[in-house]
């Protein structure tokens, strides 16, 4: 065997290494999770792993429609908490999810759930005008509105986001900035700080590989 066709042979294992690793990824479970005994298709018992799942939820959008969580029903979906008035990180957070909107807008099994924690003030017609403000038009991208114990259990339990109201900040509540991932099963794939630009992008990419994972 010449050095050519060892050299092209080593290319070509290379390549298919990476190939394979590429199609395998698979992005991370977050949150609890717990053993179980299950049947499959067969009746066979077998040991199978629950994740921690986003509850079933019930809010106002923005067009003061009730909305639950079948709006997300088979759809992978980016959440996050955040409220209208806020000059801090909110501003960046959309101006930086709204590039990731626009990059699956025509995508079917994509959606947007924004959640406010401004309870007293980001009632629906609120919420419709900044999304109208931000671009936004029609069902892909909610905004929801809560009671303060609702969407606060919501964040912390279940999305294990930190909100709160706070007297000494700026704006009078605190949260966290993260872009918050679900799969099709309502389980959190990923979380992104959404001010940061390399991991909007990261979550850009992130997307794709969690949809693949739904056409095997």
């Amino acid at each position: 065997m010449n050095k050519v066709t060892i050299y092209l042979a080593i290319l070509l294992l290379a390549v298919s290494v990476f190939t394979a690793c590429k199609q395998e990824r698979k992005l991370p479970f977050y949150g609890e999770r717990h053993a179980e005994t299950v049947k499959d298709a067969a009746g066979v018992e077998k040991i199978d792993t629950v994740y921690q799942t986003i509850p079933a939820w019930s809010f106002l959008n923005q067009d003061s429609v009730i909305t639950t969580n079948k709006a997300t029903d088979g759809k992978v979906y980016v959440a996050d908490f955040f409220f209208t008035s806020c000059t801090t990180i909110c501003p960046t957070m959309h101006r930086n999810l709204m590039t990731v909107y626009n990059d699956f807008i025509t995508n079917p099994d994509v959606m947007f759930v924004s959640h406010t924690i401004d309870f007293k003030y980001d009632k629906p017609h609120v919420l419709k005008k900044y999304a109208q403000k931000l671009g936004v038009d029609g069902p892909k991208w909610l905004f929801l509105y809560g009671t303060k114990d609702s969407v606060y259990t919501l964040a912390e339990k279940n999305y294990l986001v930190a909100v709160g109201e706070d007297s000494t900040a700026k704006d009078g509540y605190i949260h966290q900035g993260y872009l918050v991932l679900i799969d099709k099963d309502r389980r959190i794939r990923g979380a992104y700080d959404g001010t940061k630009a390399d991991q909007v992008e990261q979550l850009k990419k992130d997307i794709p590989v969690l949809l693949a994972e739904y056409k095997k």
